[in-house]
């Protein structure tokens, strides 16, 4: 666990020890598994926002780079009556607008001057860890998958991508590829779809999720000495869709 307070209080700072103990906060934060951000509820209240821009450029920094997040609002014992209420259902719904690449996104409500919501803190931190982990079977994904494909509505249905099977290849974060027939292949709005039915039915809400698409695509021509049971020619085209990125890419 690595304290990166004071960060955004020195960013002004261009030279002496206030600029090295901001190289080493990001790289701090680029090692990290998971990343707590810290919002002050006074603040909050006070500005009418939950997060300045410095605070987003971190969570999307967090997000982009794959790492798990968590969001911790501070000070709410200095908030009473109506104004507490009104914090606690704002932050939520704003960090989900600010940060859409993400859903579900943990937000823990803590006073650290009375000692509450500490045990809450790190039990999220640990749920958002164990949920960045984890790994799926195969036979587990391909019936989820003949699920979700079954209540996509398809522009075209003649036009529908054959999804062949879905696999995880690595966890933190959780990456799957999705491989696919030579005819079609999925698109963004697709592949968002899945993404979304995999955050809501795996309860993997709070983590990036990266999907990535391949597909063989046969050749032209077909010489008449090949047999049919051959494997198709041409190129293996690999489509890399994450939070961070889309990536196109041919292997010849």
């Amino acid at each position: 666990m690595v304290d990166t307070a004071g960060w955004l209080h020195r960013t002004k700072q261009d030279r002496g020890a206030a600029s090295l103990s901001i190289m080493q906060t990001r790289k701090n934060l680029m090692r990290a598994h998971i990343v707590a951000l810290v919002l002050d509820a006074e603040e909050i209240a006070k500005d009418g926002r939950s997060m300045k821009h410095d605070e987003v450029v971190i969570a999307r920094r967090a997000v982009e780079e794959g790492l798990g997040l968590i969001v911790i609002v501070n000070k709410m014992d200095l908030l009473k009556g109506k104004l507490y209420e009104r914090v606690i259902k704002a932050v939520p719904e704003e960090i989900q607008t600010v940060i859409p690449q993400v859903t579900g996104i943990p937000v823990v409500f803590v006073s650290a001057l009375e000692g509450k919501g500490r045990t809450a803190v790190m039990r999220q931190v640990i749920d958002t860890y164990e949920t960045w982990c984890l790994r799926l079977s195969i036979a587990c994904l391909n019936h989820w998958l003949r699920k979700v494909m079954s209540r996509h509505s398809w522009k075209d249905q003649a036009a529908q991508p054959k999804v062949k099977y879905f696999t995880q290849v690595k966890a933190r974060p959780p990456t799957f590829v999705a491989f696919v027939s030579s005819k079609a292949k999925l698109s963004d709005t697709d592949l968002r779809f899945l993404t979304r039915s995999l955050k809501e039915d795996f309860n993997l809400g709070g983590i990036p999720i990266r999907i990535m698409q391949r597909s063989v695509a046969r050749s032209a021509g077909v010489s008449s000495g090949t047999s049919k049971s051959s494997q198709p020619t041409g190129k293996l085209v690999e489509r890399v869709v994450s939070d961070k990125r889309t990536i196109l890419t041919e292997a010849t």
